[in-house]
């Protein structure tokens, strides 16, 4: 008789459906607007910095805190945007990209029966990363704006919302971590700094640390500010703040990573960053600082901005055209559509079928909520894609002609 050798921390986690919409992607040679990576090129000088790098031979290990090249640029980036001063030798810590911040900072912060605060629709490594630390999540439900149409007055809220007081429930003696990512994936919210400041007040009150996801920080639109929690009063102490240069710089799969925040923060990350993956590639941690290093010089946030928001216009329209109307998309390089009137009885079922019928692959948001059941009928795209894989997306999508089961 077979033994089932898996072991329960990780027997529910199974197949993710960003695999199978890849998979049928593939299959069906469909746009794909599902996975959150860019297919165009990071830019030549950041590449070939790193090629640089290689060819002085810097490809021993580095330091596991990560190069001081790059922690002070980190701390330089923080100057720059007037966040906050940040000692890079205590306060920073390079990670093999922010998945592993994020796990590493979950494995070192939280004991077996501890809480964390998890705000629904929720990135899909947060609940793996607390339930493998013996944590206990506790949802915090986000609700969706209405569209408004054509003759409406603006509803309000205009955002992606949650309950304040939902929220204050879900705290408990055992409350350990807050999991907080803005902007926000999947919906494009932007946290304001009313809600932001109200999760504050709650941590504070009742000693609450808070891992704030920001990897997408500086993919803002229109007149929306990202503001780090870290800098409201009170949070510095309580608050490790992970970022990417992969997003910024289009260089998912370099895997460059890191956390700032206050020493003992630091070094509860650093106890068990040591035994994750000890450090990361030496020549693209030189080629982050690069690009850290010239982005602050050059103007290059305001280009990558512009260019995110054309993407995110074009596709907002397209969508719009096939009949999806669009949710607000403050930030992040997401847009999530309304798909209620295509006649499917769940957004997965919606998916599978543009993906292979119509040969446009998005991502059904269901697969970031607890249970499935009751969420919004919306799906995700990925707008960090060329114009061009835009437009071929706008071709197949103009024969749309949605139907359901039935």
């Amino acid at each position: 008789m077979s033994t089932n050798r898996t072991a329960e921390r990780v027997r529910s986690f199974g197949t993710s459906i960003f695999a199978e919409i890849s998979a049928l992607a593939v299959q069906h040679g469909a746009v794909n607007l599902g996975q959150g990576f860019p297919d165009f090129a990071g830019p030549a000088w950041v590449k070939d910095a790193a090629a640089e790098a290689i060819a002085a031979d810097q490809n021993q290990y580095p330091p596991y805190l990560g190069i001081p090249r790059l922690r002070e640029a980190i701390a330089a980036t923080w100057r720059f945007h007037g966040w906050r001063e940040v000692d890079p030798a205590s306060e920073v810590t390079v990670t093999s990209g922010a998945t592993e911040a994020i796990f590493g900072a979950v494995q070192a912060l939280i004991n077996p029966g501890d809480e964390v605060i998890v705000f629904e629709p929720f990135y899909d490594a947060y609940v793996p990363d607390v339930v493998m630390a013996g944590g206990v999540p506790k949802y915090v439900r986000m609700h969706p704006p209405q569209i408004p149409t054509p003759d409406s007055q603006p509803p309000t809220p205009t955002s992606w919302h949650f309950d304040p007081v939902e929220l204050s429930a879900a705290f408990t003696p055992r409350t350990r971590l807050l999991l907080l990512n803005t902007p926000h994936n999947p919906t494009g919210k932007v946290f304001s700094p009313a809600e932001l400041a109200q999760i504050a007040e709650l941590c504070i009150a009742h000693d609450v640390v808070v891992i704030a996801d920001e990897v997408y920080d500086q993919l803002v639109f229109g007149d929306v500010r990202h503001m780090p929690i870290a800098t409201l009063p009170g949070m510095w102490e309580r608050t490790l703040t992970i970022n990417s240069t992969g997003k910024t710089f289009s260089l998912t799969g370099w895997k460059i990573g890191y956390a700032v925040g206050p020493a003992d923060l630091t070094a509860a990350l650093r106890a068990a960053h040591q035994w994750i993956t000890f450090a990361t590639a030496t020549p693209l941690q030189v080629a982050a600082a690069v690009a850290l290093e010239r982005a602050a010089a050059t103007g290059y946030y305001d280009e990558l901005r512009a260019e995110y928001d054309e993407r995110r216009a074009l596709l907002a329209e397209v969508l719009a055209a096939a009949g999806f109307p669009t949710l607000p998309a403050e930030g992040s390089y997401f847009i999530m559509a309304d798909i209620s009137n295509a006649g499917f009885a769940s957004d997965a079922d919606f998916c599978r079928w543009l993906t292979s019928e119509v040969g446009v692959a998005a991502i059904p948001p269901s697969a970031f909520y607890r249970h499935p059941q009751g969420v919004p009928l919306l799906a995700r795209f990925c707008f960090a894609k060329k114009l061009e894989t835009l437009r071929a997306a706008a071709e197949r999508l103009e024969s749309v002609r949605p139907r359901g089961a039935s």
